[in-house]
């Protein structure tokens, strides 16, 4: 398997390209921390450099692919068709205001629903992780040089690294005592958070990653890097990929084990993980 064997691959390039320009803007401003920090209806915290990197990207996109839909964390929706563009310019943006270098650019691709482009670039990390459609995971600076991605083969809950972003939201998705038990299940568990804890389940080195509540631009971007990479990505009620509101993603040894455990609620005899 290769990028090459995507039919997705010139997309994925473009994404990279995009990537290029808008690192370079929101590194300018993680550095100098030239920014103030407002608050969205939501509660959550918005800077000038989130809109700044989602009008950068939806520039080069209407460029470069003109007839296709965008949806951006910051802009919401424009255009229509069945090729839709998701961006999240910075996700985890509560680090990138306190100097945190865990946030990252996240550019996805679905097309006719099915996530097929994902390219997720931290600068600050000095890392990228992306994927294409039948065409593998990687990770790297450049597309020139990357390593395949692959999950772990751990098998047993018992034996399992698992990552999470805080504690919050599962009680308020009925779940804190699920969540509690799991951990105490696992081998171990770290909250890396927001996009990095699935990059590592691509990786290989976290083999279980869950959030309570995610949105669209949260997840579109993970979604092909994590099942290229050999994994799967549902929402903790076993949702198909990112039509959810949650999200789990494990190496899919571990997939039946961890929706039973977190949502036992659903008939897990009949749970389809294909």
């Amino acid at each position: 398997m290769s990028l090459a064997s995507s039919p997705y691959t010139e997309d994925l390039r473009l994404a990279h390209m995009i990537a290029d320009s808008v690192d370079a803007q929101t590194m300018a401003h993680f550095t100098r921390m030239d920014f103030e920090v407002e608050t969205k209806p939501d509660l959550t915290p918005v800077t000038v450099a989130d809109r700044q990197a989602e009008e950068l990207i939806r520039s080069q996109l209407s460029r470069a692919r003109g007839r296709d839909a965008v949806y951006g964390e910051e802009f919401g929706e424009s255009g229509s068709g069945p090729r839709r563009w998701i961006i999240d310019p910075i996700d985890g943006t509560k680090n990138f205001i306190r100097g945190v270098p865990v946030w990252a650019t996240l550019i996805a691709l679905v097309d006719h629903g099915e996530p097929v482009v994902g390219l997720v670039s931290a600068p600050a990390l000095g890392r990228r992780w992306w994927a294409a459609k039948d065409g593998g995971a990687y990770t790297g600076k450049s597309l020139s040089a990357a390593k395949q991605l692959s999950v772990s083969k751990v098998s047993r809950l018992e034996d399992a690294y698992f990552s999470y972003s805080s504690l919050y939201g599962w009680e308020e998705i009925g779940r804190s005592a699920q969540f509690v038990q799991f951990t105490e299940t696992v081998w171990r568990t770290r909250a890396f958070g927001d996009f990095w804890s699935y990059c590592l389940v691509a990786e290989g080195t976290v083999d279980v990653a869950a959030e309570p509540a995610l949105n669209l631009h949260d997840m579109a971007a993970l979604v092909p890097i994590v099942t290229e990479a050999g994994g799967q990505f549902t929402s903790l009620d076993n949702d198909p990929g990112c039509t959810g509101s949650n999200g789990l993603a494990t190496n899919g040894l571990l997939h039946h084990a961890a929706l039973k455990a977190l949502a036992p609620h659903l008939d897990a005899p009949t749970l389809d993980f294909g």
